[in-house]
């Protein structure tokens, strides 16, 4: 499997990284502050940290629903971020004229799980030379990405990572098979583990996404059995007053003693001491 660079992290599978943050921007202060509290947990624990946060939810159920600052105050909070606190920062792009703009502050680009088959989308992202990190959308089979890493790779960037994040199943109810991890392993590129959007209930509030933030941990633990490379989570301080994703984030006062548990998890499965990161 490939070893992936994203900033001053290294994605490996013998190593435990954590890619996390507020679903969306809500604002600096909020930010700045789950960042910092983000780095000091992972750093006692010697976890190499991504953060992660989007500018823009242009996805949301419903056009009534909060999206975030836009691009330009995103990407001015996400550099503060990075500039302040020293940590490698990741951001979703949904149109290809944001993949450079965007690439100019961030360290890896995430497409959205919904746009995974977007060639365009992909053609920009890859000729930024940034990596990029996919995400399974909610209707492919893990095989079916071979075609989304085909995109980037024919325009020349191999800095690729897929992500599992679950499938449809019925109406308003996702599912995760973890065999998903173990095809995508093969494809020669990490797997992370989207732990939090996993358990969406999607549209299931009617006009806002559901979701049940207790089964974050156990299907966390169950990807790291099986091998991803990585874990995604969303926290907040709040989340049951969050703009974007309450219902499956997950709270950053329990952040510590779950990372705890699953890093247990990670070394019982590979019998090994995690490698670890100091910033």
């Amino acid at each position: 499997m490939k070893t992936m660079n994203i900033g001053n992290v290294k994605v490996d599978q013998n190593m435990f990284t954590l890619i996390a943050g507020p679903c969306v921007i809500e604002s600096e202060s909020q930010v700045m502050e789950v960042a910092k509290r983000m780095k000091e947990i992972t750093g006692r624990l010697g976890i190499p940290f991504i953060f992660k946060s989007s500018f823009d939810k242009a996805n949301r159920t419903s056009i009534t629903s909060y999206r975030g600052p836009g691009l330009n105050e995103g990407l001015r909070i996400l550099k503060k971020v990075k500039d302040e606190l020293g940590l490698p920062v990741v951001t979703d792009i949904h149109e290809p004229y944001q993949a450079q703009i965007v690439a100019e502050i961030v360290d890896m680009l995430q497409i959205p799980a919904f746009l995974c088959r977007q060639t365009d989308l992909l053609i920009a992202a890859a000729q930024t030379g940034l990596p990029v990190n996919i995400k399974k959308a909610q209707f492919l089979s893990a095989k079916d990405m071979i075609n989304a890493i085909k995109k980037v790779e024919e325009s020349s960037n191999e800095n690729i990572l897929l992500c599992e994040r679950g499938n449809t199943f019925g109406y308003n109810n996702l599912v995760v098979d973890m065999t998903n991890i173990l095809e995508m392993k093969k494809l020669g590129y990490p797997v992370v583990f989207d732990a939090t959007h996993s358990v969406q209930k999607p549209g299931g509030n009617l006009t806002s996404t559901g979701g049940n933030r207790e089964y974050v941990e156990p299907l966390a633990k169950a990807a790291l059995a099986v091998g991803a490379d990585a874990l995604f989570m969303e926290v907040h301080e709040d989340p049951d007053n969050a703009k974007s994703d309450g219902p499956n984030m997950v709270k950053l006062d329990e952040v510590e003693l779950m990372l705890k548990r699953l890093i247990k998890t990670f070394k019982a499965v590979r019998d090994i001491e995690p490698i670890t990161h100091s910033y």
